[in-house]
């Protein structure tokens, strides 16, 4: 692709590079996306520690300006992923999708990339919500514990259908932050195109299919009133949720309203 070279990519541009990094993803080692993925579900764990660090050490009277900062430190874990090297599911949902519907993807690869991905970062997640937060204490020192029980329980008591529709929003904000990740050319110009789109999705509490997978067995561990298989059915809709957000908002989106401007003529 020829771009200027003192310009980031234009929509379209980000859509064509993004069609092609999904064929890559395709066809990546079962080995290189378990380790890259576990690495994701690790980094989502320390934004989420640094969170409940954060919101933790302000007084309740501020509690809108702890969730603020806390949302401001979150954006680390995707800075690690996308600049350091991980894999997401929740930016997977989107990448793939969009391979899948330019054909470039089959549904077989699509499936493999999502579930070898989801175990990865869900054994990662685990791994740092048991080992730093358990174990070490991070998620359960003072008042950090009543945090973490209480973000853990309001997840699991939402509804099935409001934690769809919440899920929705979160991944096309994330996704979005994705998109302007790639977009830019410089790390600076990546680091500020990703960092707002999670921080607003961190500021409006909704629902991640990875941050779930830290925050809910932290909460667990930490002794909330929640059930490991009232985790496992909270995660469906949230999943489904993340899928339609990612694959339809901006995946499908962004495709049909720039499919004209594409080099290659891709059938949808």
């Amino acid at each position: 692709m020829s771009v200027g070279a003192n310009r980031d990519f234009y929509p379209h541009e980000i859509l064509e590079d993004t069609i092609i990094k999904s064929q890559g993803k395709a066809n990546a080692s079962i080995k290189t996306l378990s380790i890259l993925s576990f690495l994701g579900g690790g980094y989502v764990g320390f934004g989420y520690l640094a969170y409940l660090k954060v919101v933790s050490g302000i007084p309740p009277d501020w509690a809108g300006l702890a969730v603020l900062l806390g949302a401001c430190v979150f954006p680390i874990c995707l800075i690690c992923i996308l600049i350091g090297g991980g894999e997401l599911a929740t930016g997977s949902m989107m990448m793939m999708s969009l391979g899948f519907l330019t054909k470039r993807v089959p549904f077989k690869k699509l499936a493999r990339n999502w579930v070898i991905v989801s175990l990865g970062n869900l054994a990662g997640a685990m791994a740092v919500a048991y080992f730093l937060g358990h174990y070490v204490g991070l998620a359960e020192q003072g008042g950090i514990a009543t945090k973490t029980i209480a973000i853990a329980e309001s997840k699991i008591a939402m509804s099935y259908g409001k934690s769809f529709v919440s899920a929705i929003a979160c991944n096309w904000l994330v996704c979005m932050g994705i998109w302007f990740y790639l977009g830019a050319k410089h790390n600076s110009g990546r680091i500020m195109g990703m960092w707002f789109p999670v921080m607003i999705f961190v500021l409006l509490g909704v629902q991640h299919f990875v941050a779930n997978m830290f925050i809910v067995p932290a909460g667990i561990w930490a002794g909330a009133n929640i059930s490991w298989t009232e985790f496992a059915g909270m995660m469906i809709p949230v999943f489904l949720g993340n899928v339609v957000g990612g694959s339809s908002f901006v995946a499908a989106s962004y495709l049909h309203a720039y499919r004209h401007l594409l080099k290659d003529d891709y059938s949808i």
